[in-house]
């Protein structure tokens, strides 16, 4: 018997947009993960504020995510509601420089489109694998180049309930953090401003931050990106190799030997196989040289 929760998620969103346990390693770059009790991905802003309301009225958890870049599901799943940003809020508007996109657009597919426009600025987030909600949330930055550089608001859903427009200095964009994160806000659109550049330096420099990641990164492996945060003034990638944690496996998961800032799935890894090497690594960087590495990987069901 369908519960009354589908019933009224279903209501809300459409049939089509909810799910019942659905396999989170289908919905995850690291590919593991257990069953979402139930899976939403609304088509507005609208579906999501009447999801978490729903969710709020029937005492279920639940957890936000976009394309699963940055994020590791327990093999237990999530016995809540798994609300999905992703495919169907991925509208982008572009009028001379200025872009208006929706959260569940994926930035590097805008930033591959803005700089083949001719616009510069965003050619750091070329091969970012995340969600612009996301990249919003985290100020995603590489090469060089941060969100903050270039955005000028973003529109947010509050935990009250509200959308609310926040400009630039009200997001607090700082390293892997903003008001979005601290406050615990959902991320349904951002503004952007970039200048006319000159198009074959922009396609030089996408170019060239791309050799850079196949090269330097183990894109071959199923993975969440860097696993850690940056420890300030250290690399965690170097901490990594230097405790000789270069390689080190538990059952499918390995610190990749390509980069050590990186875990992957090197085959049929669990959720619990990745969780433990990175716990080992905390441990053994924080014994040998005192640095505690926090992870930028979201964890769920742990």
């Amino acid at each position: 018997m369908e519960s009354r929760l589908y019933q009224e998620l279903c209501r809300a969103v459409g049939e089509a947009n909810v799910l019942l346990q659905e396999p989170m390693w289908k919905h995850t770059t690291f590919k593991v993960g257990g069953n979402a009790a139930y899976f939403v991905t609304p088509e507005s802003a609208e579906g999501v504020r009447d999801t978490i309301e729903l969710c709020r009225e029937n005492g279920i958890p639940f957890y936000v995510i976009g394309n699963g870049s940055n994020l590791l599901v327990s093999d237990e799943g999530f016995s809540g509601v798994i609300l999905q940003i992703y495919g169907n809020m991925k509208e982008c508007q572009m009028s001379e420089g200025k872009i208006k996109v929706q959260a569940g657009a994926l930035l590097t597919k805008v930033a591959n489109q803005i700089s083949k426009e001719g616009y510069t600025g965003m050619e750091f987030a070329v091969g970012i694998p995340g969600t612009v909600g996301g990249a919003v949330a985290m100020n995603a930055g590489a090469y060089g180049g941060e969100i903050k550089n270039v955005i000028t608001s973003a529109t947010v859903l509050t935990r009250e309930g509200e959308v609310v427009r926040l400009d630039k200095e009200a997001l607090k964009l700082g390293y892997r953090t903003s008001t979005v994160i601290e406050r615990e806000y959902i991320v349904l659109e951002a503004e952007f401003q970039l200048e006319k550049g000159n198009p074959q330096e922009i396609q030089a420099t996408c170019n060239k931050n791309t050799k850079a990641r196949v090269e330097k990164q183990p894109l071959e492996y199923p993975s969440a990106g860097s696993t850690f945060k940056r420890p300030e003034g250290y690399f965690a990638g170097k901490l990594i190799m230097d405790a000789g944690l270069k390689g080190f496996t538990v059952g499918g998961a390995q610190v990749s030997e390509k980069h050590c800032g990186f875990v992957i799935n090197k085959g049929n890894a669990t959720a619990k196989d990745i969780m433990d090497v990175i716990t080992q690594v905390q441990e053994k960087v924080q014994a040998t040289f005192g640095v505690v590495l926090e992870t930028e990987v979201k964890m769920i069901g742990f």
